[in-house]
């Protein structure tokens, strides 16, 4: 079999290089060990995670309105089997409709696992009849979109389903009385969300000292102090995890740390450390392809690797490991095969925390820009001067801004409360077009919005924001 370009990994990298390099009239393969398009993001990852989160964030505001508004509900009774059954139904109707888009496009999918026999030739292994005689498929250009898995240390895999990554978590096997999560970063935040809303006691373990520490701290002060309350003050900092052991149908944990320390029992344990490209048992050995010490593949600026007609995308390419950056990726990949005038210079990648309240940012950050020796100047707007924030009793919510403040452009937007993960796309937009302070304060936004925060903020800068006194140093 020969094809013109062939795509490793059907994830959204992956199914979006493809389905761009069909729709310029190129013969395709993708080739996907699971069958299924999707990947990591829509099969056990962003996807089904929000579908549960959305279950969490509906029980947490039914709870709000008893407390805070006299409204009154019965508590919620969850039926595992449905919920477990809704969500899976959210990745079947996703994932089919890939599938009919790629034949659609007429993109060949195979399912196969794929080594690289040279510059020029994969090997193909699997059953899959759609394999061809021989499994050799030979192409003129390689997408290399493998994505990541979830880091399991050794320490913690005893070989037991109650110790689980992100993957067993979301398949929802049961509500454990008792979690803990061995982690503070913003999946093991987010599953742990979950879990508590749906009535499962969530103890959070992390031996940095604070949540999120990739994040702004103005942005996750706000989260961790309501995470403390969800968690029941069971967030434990400065601390690491001695050990994991099997204890009948308990996991035994030690901890050595000022927060917390000695041993404690749990029906089950999420290790959330983080994740790892799939870049191994790819027959890179066979090419002039390298990888750095983390095992992602090295490449140029255009994603080429030493091979110049193998590329790569997405987690296997590097940080930041977020869905839309893959997808961008792969469609630049294919630009530059089909020899257009193309770079990837995005000014900005956003990142979104879907933890309640949401954390989102983009462009650069204030710690950044003084690590880096940017002139910046930081601007904030508080919620709590928002009518809309006011009216939904969420005030605790914060917007701002990085300005440069000789150009005044914008470098960088933090917010957060909810719907940051809605909001952080205009702030996007705005660093991607180069955009001043001033074409954000001047642009109309709607009234009463969490969205008009990203006008005041800008106005802050300039000292006239309306509804708080904050003028500008002269």
């Amino acid at each position: 079999m020969q094809a013109q370009v062939v795509v490793i990994g059907g994830g959204p990298g992956g199914y979006a290089a493809a389905f761009l390099a069909a729709d310029e009239g190129m013969d395709v393969v993708l080739i996907e060990a699971e069958g299924r398009l999707g990947g990591t993001c829509l099969l056990r990852g962003c996807i089904p995670s929000k579908a549960l989160l959305h279950v969490a964030k509906v029980i947490n505001e039914a709870e709000e309105l008893t407390h805070d508004w006299g409204v009154s509900f019965s508590d919620p009774k969850i039926e595992i089997d449905k919920l477990r059954a809704r969500k899976n139904k959210v990745i079947d109707t996703l994932s089919g409709g890939l599938g009919g888009l790629a034949k659609t496009r007429k993109v060949k999918v195979i399912k196969a696992h794929a080594k690289f026999e040279n510059s020029k030739t994969l090997v193909l292994e699997g059953d899959d009849e759609s394999i061809p005689a021989g499994g050799k498929l030979t192409f003129e250009y390689a997408i290399v979109a493998t994505g990541s898995v979830p880091a399991m240390p050794g320490a913690f895999n005893i070989g037991s389903d109650r110790v689980m990554d992100s993957t067993g978590a979301l398949q929802l096997a049961d509500i454990p009385e008792s979690l803990l999560v061995i982690g503070g970063g913003y999946i093991g935040l987010e599953m742990g969300t979950v879990y508590a809303n749906l009535g499962t006691k969530v103890s959070v373990v992390e031996l940095q000292d604070g949540l999120l520490m990739g994040a702004d701290r103005d942005l996750v002060r706000p989260l961790a102090k309501r995470l403390k309350g969800l968690f029941e003050d069971r967030i434990f900092l400065n601390t690491k995890v001695g050990g994991v052991s099997l204890d009948g149908d308990k996991v035994a944990v030690t901890f050595e740390g000022p927060e917390k320390y000695g041993s404690e029992k749990y029906d089950r344990v999420l290790v959330s450390v983080g994740r790892r490209p799939v870049t191994e048992n790819l027959g890179l050995e066979n090419t002039s392809i390298q990888t750095d010490q983390r095992g992602f593949l090295v490449h140029d600026a255009n994603l080429r690797t030493a091979e110049s007609n193998i590329f790569v995308i997405g987690d296997a390419a590097g940080e930041p490991m977020l869905a839309h950056k893959a997808n961008h990726e792969g469609r630049h990949a294919i630009e530059v095969i089909l020899g257009h005038a193309s770079a990837y210079d995005k000014r900005a990648c956003p990142a979104v925390v879907f933890t309640d309240p949401e954390i989102a940012w983009t462009g650069i950050t204030a710690e950044e820009a003084k690590r880096d020796g940017v002139k910046h100047e930081v601007v904030s707007y508080p919620w709590a001067a928002s009518g809309r924030a006011q009216a939904l009793g969420r005030t605790e919510g914060l917007t701002k801004w990085i300005v440069d403040p000789d150009t005044e452009r914008v470098l960088g937007c933090g917010i957060v409360g909810p719907g940051a993960g809605e909001m952080i796309g205009e702030a996007t937009l705005a660093i991607e077009m180069g955009c001043e302070a001033r074409d954000i304060s001047e642009t109309i936004h709607a009234h009463p919005t969490l969205g008009e925060t990203l006008m005041n903020a800008a106005e802050v800068f300039y000292g006239t924001a309306t509804e708080i006194y904050k003028p500008k140093k002269r």
